[in-house]
């Protein structure tokens, strides 16, 4: 279905690919894995039309190509699914999955309820559960992702490339994906897979394809290599083992945050977490089973209508993002550019701000003060940047999700509430978060890891708490960690009762 063949592609002063070649066939799952920089988002792009090639031939459906524009791409069966979601958030789910192609009735007027009709069997195609009147601003980040999927669907689809299409969905939602990709691929619809879960790859690729430093490392079928192969394709070296060694010493007594009865929103239900000095507690559970409504309850970003939070013993019967601050709490988001980096803004004014008054002087931003501070946690966290007036829109995902971290981590001294930490960045720089995330307990600081990979989870936690339907269905720690138990908690019943 689609064969590139000595495919380079140059930007001034790097060179983004180097004679790679790449295909992909009819009626198969090919997945195109590699670190951040490693090719895979310009190779997509010349596939889609946006980049033309300098070298290299393109050649889809027997003949070859030279896409003008994506819109040539498109109109000839081909459709990208982006990381970042292209949508409207202030028009209704049926209006972003139809733009530009209108349903229209008499006279050219769009008829709003065929529109409606057929965006609703698309959604129901999916096997998700959205309303189509709803507005897109209205939808979990899952549920975007959903309506993104079901814009491609809206065309006869030759070709379909998804960049991290779980990288905001798991669990069910996840499920119901690779569902319908295996009923697009039984229908001969070619699939292009890029994702950095390498356990997703194994679950429903045909063939891998890895990319590294621009060029084309190997091809083979799915069944021919491990998950330990892959990764040392991708990074050039060795790594079996991608998660430090975990805390030897007895858990600390020292309960440095203790939430009790936490009701948030009807999304969470009396749920209690105790959070040790120096101990690393992941939340666990399907998404949608109230993990980032509980974490933002405890640190103020949700209204909680019940329950008691206590920080070192100090109770907060009222807590908000502020006070948290105050208190020593930070918070990464799942949702880095969205709501955790200024993006027109450089390294050293993200760094600093959750923490003016710490560069400020007589109402004034010390601009060398915040660029010695940046300085100081570019070389603490390896920060890949030209320096502290380097643009964070410029940088990987990896290194983004850093300086994420090196702000909070600064702030939250006491407890630091991390959401996907590892969401969308590759294998070396997860290795390097799951580096600091360990530092910074070892340290002291109690630290809350909310994710939806269980291999994450069952590598990095001291302890887990599960969570379903919004309430605490279970603790484990130890030895019992391991990812049947975790799953075992996600799905039975919760435990704690309903007042």
């Amino acid at each position: 279905m689609l064969k590139l063949t000595g495919i380079s592609k140059g930007f001034t002063g790097v060179q983004a690919l180097s004679s790679i070649n790449f295909d992909v066939r009819a009626g198969e799952i090919h997945a195109l894995i590699g670190e951040n920089g490693a090719g895979k988002s310009t190779t997509i792009k010349i596939i889609a039309g946006a980049f033309k090639p300098d070298a290299g031939q393109v050649e889809f459906d027997g003949k070859e190509v030279h896409w003008s524009r994506p819109a040539d791409a498109k109109a000839a069966g081909i459709h990208v699914v982006y990381q970042e979601f292209v949508l409207f958030p202030h028009l209704t789910v049926a209006e972003n999955i139809f733009l530009g192609h209108e349903r229209r009735g008499a006279f050219g007027l769009i008829d709003h309820a065929r529109t409606r009709k057929d965006a609703a069997a698309l959604l129901h195609k999916l096997g998700v559960d959205i309303d189509p009147d709803k507005l897109v601003s209205e939808l979990t980040v899952a549920d975007q992702q959903m309506v993104e999927i079901s814009k491609a669907l809206v065309h006869k689809v030759k070709l379909l490339i998804l960049d991290e299409p779980t990288a905001v969905i798991s669990g069910r939602e996840a499920d119901l994906l690779f569902a319908r990709l295996s009923a697009l691929k039984a229908e001969g619809v070619a699939i292009v897979y890029v994702s950095h879960r390498l356990e997703e790859i194994f679950q429903i690729a045909d063939r891998v394809t890895v990319f590294k430093d621009g060029q084309h490392v190997i091809t083979a079928d799915i069944g021919g290599v491990n998950r330990n192969r892959l990764i040392s394709y991708m990074v050039g070296r060795d790594l079996r083992d991608i998660f430090p060694v975990k805390r030897k010493a007895p858990p600390s007594d020292k309960i440095a945050l203790k939430a009790q009865n936490i009701s948030v929103n009807g999304r969470v239900r009396n749920a209690g977490i105790e959070l040790r000095a120096g101990e690393i507690t992941a939340l666990a559970g399907m998404v949608g089973a109230g993990r980032t409504e509980l974490a933002m309850g405890i640190f103020g970003g949700l209204p909680i209508s019940s329950g008691s939070i206590m920080i070192e013993g100090e109770r907060m019967d009222r807590m908000t993002p502020a006070l948290a601050i105050k208190k020593g709490v930070g918070f990464v988001t799942e949702d880095r550019k969205r709501q955790g980096l200024a993006m027109q803004l450089d390294v050293a004014a993200n760094i600093s701000a959750a923490d003016l008054s710490a560069v400020t002087s007589r109402g004034l931003i010390d601009r060398q003060r915040e660029n010695d501070i940046a300085r100081q946690e570019i070389d603490t966290y390896r920060i890949a940047c030209r320096g502290p007036a380097t643009p964070v829109a410029t940088m990987s995902g990896g290194n983004q999700q850093k300086v994420v971290v090196a702000r909070w981590a600064r702030t939250g001294g006491k407890v630091l509430i991390l959401d996907e930490p590892t969401r969308g960045v590759d294998v070396g720089a997860k290795t390097e978060i799951y580096r600091i995330m360990r530092a910074l307990a070892d340290k002291g600081i109690a630290i809350l890891m909310i994710s939806s990979e269980l291999p994450e989870v069952v590598g990095m936690a001291d302890r887990v708490v599960v969570m379903r339907e919004g309430l605490i269905s279970g603790e484990l720690e130890g030895a019992a960690i391991t990812e049947e138990a975790i799953l075992s908690l996600a799905t039975q019943h919760p435990t704690q009762e309903v007042k």
